[in-house]
């Protein structure tokens, strides 16, 4: 019966009354429109989801048909945010959210992406937006409508495990999925996808991404397909996943392929197999991080971590159990580390790299229940989880045309990447896994807690979780609720050819997800980094970090100027209850001048933050006060004026003005700097908490600073 039906739907799909066809010539001269100015700046190229350069020669050659863009959903429909309803308070006291409304939230987000769903043939291709993604040329255009259909499977394969009858917009979803399946291999078919005949592609992580899915719902999805229909997508994904990869994150698509397709009693080239499994496992550095070659970033949470551990539970443990052994020690150590990336409330940070995946940070979370530890707090899992995704999803500008933005919360161009359609969003469809747990699981049924920060996180101190392996800080901030994250920069710019690793998305000096970092401006509107006026007389940020050490609460750091060498910053961060206090030694080969940022606050009106200097002791404190949190910046040595508060235009993720507190310096030779950057939520500073630093001791030789604190504890910083 169910054939029969997806028969009938697939033959009425032919009729360009129920919209199939409608909306062709319209949609094409929208595309080339699209093209004409994207092109203007970007050159046509094939590329990878690391923003590898990759051969896309047979890509190209798939994309014979043009695909239509349907009509946009209505703008204000767009706007309605998600609403919890009926909270369950008692099982999730602090977000309301259990298993039905994570269903729910999967919905509201396929409805969005089956607005432009009309029949069968229709595929997931969605309205540009921001001319540095992808599609640049009608080549590139499959991949994209590959991308909207693997990763919005992520979503809508777990809701339909539970309701295989569920239907958006008037098309049953397992019949539309299926039917495109079945077109992938269909040459008269727009979804038709050529065997492989290059190098590694998108390509090959879509199909990935489509077997994860075809097993994690295989009796809605693979199961009603007949034999032949089978036969030739395993020829179809064998040809992608036995063939070519990138070292990196991407060598999980080939595994997915082989491992479902063995499952499958079909023939894979099991060396290969193995020999991917292998090389994923020596990227793991420790404390539950993987190395993403070079970086460290959520792709060690929403790929490794997330992927390692499901493809043990959906395959490892009978195909190759001493491996899938291995993925399942490696993610038992990012229980005591990742979750403390969060924010109190559960909110997760603006950090890396494709962070408009966004929630998708929190897929690893519930997948830890597949090992059973007895160790991990589920409740607290579940919370971080849920107010993540609530996070994005009661944003109002989240959604644009009923499809995720390509930003953080609304478009921001300074935070993607060329490498990204607008499908790519979908990969927030990874948190939806968790689904596949059943309902009477501990992930599902644990009451919500707040894990560490209801009795272990005290305030009036500061935490740092330390991570050796990949030299990162995690620093949990009690006062506030916060979180903040130190990472990896090592990257030119002249080297990045994309322009992501060397930019803001790393090279800022901390990450915390109270303040969404801001981008850098021509003028030298620079949050959270030193820049430096540069021979060419522009501002340069710091960008080539080298770690040094982490002892006794000081995470030492030496960075140089990548156009001038002989310009070195030897820093000392000191995490401190209420901020940061930096120790920082400046070396410059030339005079120049330099400028040092704070976190930035959005201005959500026409009127300026309110900011004031005033004088605390001996030194003069400048402040800024938004919506929730005041900024204070008190510059201890080495400053000669007080900081001032500018008001950055365009450069914030959040509004399109906001408030920055930065310093700025003439320096000569070499000169120590000693610098109080804090924050406090909700209400005003006092003089006493603008004073957490009593005395500052610089030895002659400008090698050590000795900083006593008002608690009296000593901090000893060694250049």
């Amino acid at each position: 019966m169910q054939t029969i039906r997806t028969a009938i739907l697939a033959l009425l799909c032919v009729s360009p009354a129920l919209g199939c066809l409608a909306h062709t010539q319209q949609s094409k001269a929208r595309f080339q429109q699209e093209i004409s100015s994207a092109n203007a700046g970007n050159p046509a190229a094939g590329l990878s989801a690391t923003g590898e350069a990759v051969a896309m020669s047979g890509d190209i050659q798939a994309a014979s048909a043009f695909s239509p863009v349907s009509a946009a959903p209505a703008s204000k429909a767009a706007r309605e945010v998600f609403k919890v309803d009926n909270p369950d308070m008692t099982l999730s006291p602090y977000t309301g959210m259990t298993r039905r409304h994570w269903i729910a939230a999967g919905e509201y987000l396929l409805k969005g992406a089956f607005s432009y769903i009309h029949c069968l043939d229709d595929q997931m291709y969605f309205p540009k937006e921001l001319e540095k993604t992808y599609p640049r040329d009608e080549g590139q255009i499959h991949v994209a409508k590959l991308e909207g259909l693997a990763r919005t499977l992520f979503i809508a394969a777990p809701l339909l495990k539970d309701n295989p009858s569920l239907t958006l917009n008037g098309i049953g979803v397992a019949d539309y999925y299926r039917h495109q399946l079945v077109n992938l291999t269909n040459p008269d078919s727009r979804s038709y996808i050529a065997h492989r005949t290059g190098g590694p592609s998108q390509t090959l992580l879509e199909l990935g991404s489509l077997c994860i899915s075809m097993k994690g719902a295989q009796s809605v999805l693979w199961d009603p397909l007949t034999k032949e229909q089978k036969d030739a997508l395993a020829s179809l994904m064998l040809s992608y996943g036995e063939g070519p990869t990138i070292g990196s994150n991407w060598m999980f698509f080939n595994v997915y392929i082989l491992s479902f397709f063995k499952d499958q009693g079909y023939k894979v080239d099991e060396g290969k197999l193995v020999g991917w499994l292998n090389k994923l496992l020596d990227r793991y550095k420790g404390e539950g991080w993987y190395n993403d070659a070079p970086a460290y970033d959520y792709y060690s949470m929403w790929a490794y971590q997330s992927y390692g551990p499901l493809w043990a539970e959906l395959f490892g443990k009978h195909q190759y159990p001493d491996i899938a052994r291995r993925f399942i020690d490696n993610e038992h150590d990012l229980v005591a580390n990742y979750p403390y990336m969060f924010a109190r409330d559960g909110r997760m940070n603006m950090w890396g790299r494709s962070i408009c995946y966004r929630f998708a940070a929190v897929t690893p979370l519930p997948l830890l229940e597949y090992a059973g530890f007895d160790d991990v707090d589920y409740g607290w899992m579940r919370h971080i989880a849920s107010a993540s995704l609530l996070q994005f999803l009661t944003n109002p500008d989240f959604l644009e045309n009923g499809i995720p933005t390509m930003g953080f919360y609304g478009p921001f161009a300074p935070a993607v990447q060329i490498y990204s359609c607008r499908g790519s969003v979908y990969w927030i469809g990874k948190a939806f896994l968790g689904l596949l747990l059943p309902a009477n699981s501990k992930y599902w049924t644990a009451t919500e807690s707040e894990g560490p920060w209801k009795n272990a996180l005290k305030p009036g101190h500061v935490y740092n979780k330390f991570q050796p392996g990949s030299t990162l800080l995690i620093t949990n901030y009690p006062n506030c609720g916060g979180s903040e994250m130190r990472s990896w920069c090592h990257e030119t710019v002249a080297g990045d050819w994309q322009k992501f690793r060397s930019s803001e998305n790393y090279n800022k000096l901390a990450y915390n997800t109270e303040f969404p970092w801001m981008a850098d401006g021509k003028n030298g509107e620079i949050s959270m980094n030193y820049g430096t006026k540069n021979k060419k007389g522009e501002w340069e940020v710091l960008r080539l970090y080298t770690f040094k050490s982490f002892e006794k609460g000081v995470y030492r750091r030496d960075a140089v100027l990548e156009t001038d060498t002989a310009v070195r910053y030897q820093l000392a961060d000191i995490p401190l209850p209420d901020g940061i206090l930096r120790v920082d030694r400046v070396s410059v080969g030339a005079p120049t001048d330099i400028t040092l940022g704070h976190y930035t606050l959005p201005q959500p009106g026409h009127d300026k933050l309110p900011a004031a200097v005033r004088t605390v002791g001996k030194h003069q404190a400048t402040t800024v006060t938004g919506t929730d949190y005041t900024l204070a910046m008190v510059p201890l040595m080495g400053w000669d004026q007080p900081a001032e508060v500018i008001y950055p235009k365009g450069l914030h993720p959040v509004s399109n003005v906001c408030a920055l507190p930065t310093l700025r310096q003439h320096v000569e030779g070499t000169r120590i700097f000693v610098t109080l950057q804090l924050w406090k939520k909700g209400a005003s500073f006092t003089d006493r908490e603008l004073q957490p630093v009593k005395a500052v001791k610089v030895s002659r030789d400008q090698r050590t600073v000795v900083v006593t604190l008002a608690t009296g504890e000593k901090k000893t910083v060694r250049f």
